[in-house]
């Protein structure tokens, strides 16, 4: 007697339990996709606002001429830029509290900068946990789903007589399929979450290195009377 062993087939015949297994790994794989696709475009844009910004800054162009420019773009602006808007906000408020000493100069500009590294870096991981869990979770799932195929497979083969492998073999191929379909969504979710957190640590790299180097322009400033010019 020949037998439908095809994907479809295996998954219209397998228990109830089995099939929401495959269903819930098939939903949680497309979400862990669309944040795959989401989170790749947006760290690329990322990346190159960075980049750009910071040519821009290296050029030698007037500090407060950067900061009426970033102040405009607002949330449009690169991380990198958000970050210098801030410290450089705070410097210019302190400035106009008639604040001379160095120090405090420096320090009130280093928080506003960290905060606003702080908050770069939480927007640059969001859903990277998602994918963490997808990429985790996901395996044990689907083995869940084959474990209670092949016992849901067995109980119904308790009532046969005569056991054969074709009797055998699509109760276990239907559970099994619950497993293939965790690999599928666990795989692309754990090969994506290891490249985005290379990128997003060369990234805050990246924001730390600018919030020193800038925090020492600020410094070579801070005892000019027209504040901070350039640099």
């Amino acid at each position: 007697m020949n037998q439908d062993l095809s994907i479809i087939a295996l998954v219209t015949q397998a228990s109830l339990v089995v099939q929401l297994v495959m269903a819930a790994l098939l939903i949680v794989s497309v979400a862990s996709w669309s944040v795959i696709f989401t989170k790749f475009f947006g760290l690329g844009r990322v990346r190159k606002a960075n980049d750009q910004f910071e040519t821009e800054f290296w050029s030698g162009r007037n500090l407060n001429e950067l900061y009426v420019a970033a102040g405009k773009r607002q949330k449009d602006g690169a991380p990198l830029e958000r970050i210098f808007q801030a410290g450089m906000r705070e410097f210019l408020k302190l400035r106009e509290r008639k604040v001379v000493d160095v120090g405090s100069l420096l320090d009130g500009a280093r928080r506003a900068m960290r905060a606003s590294y702080q908050r770069e870096v939480d927007a640059l991981e969001s859903n990277l946990s998602f994918l963490a869990s997808v990429g985790s979770v996901s395996p044990y799932v689907g083995l869940f789903g084959t474990v209670w195929g092949i016992m849901h497979a067995f109980v119904g083969l308790s009532n046969l007589q005569q056991v054969t492998l074709a009797t055998v073999a699509p109760g276990i191929a239907e559970a099994l399929v619950a497993t293939a379909i965790g690999l599928f969504a666990a795989i692309p979710a754990v090969l994506a979450y290891n490249r985005f957190a290379r990128q997003i640590d060369r990234a805050a790299i990246q924001l730390e290195t600018f919030i020193e180097e800038f925090s020492n322009i600020l410094q070579r400033n801070a005892g000019s009377p027209a504040g901070a010019q350039g640099h």
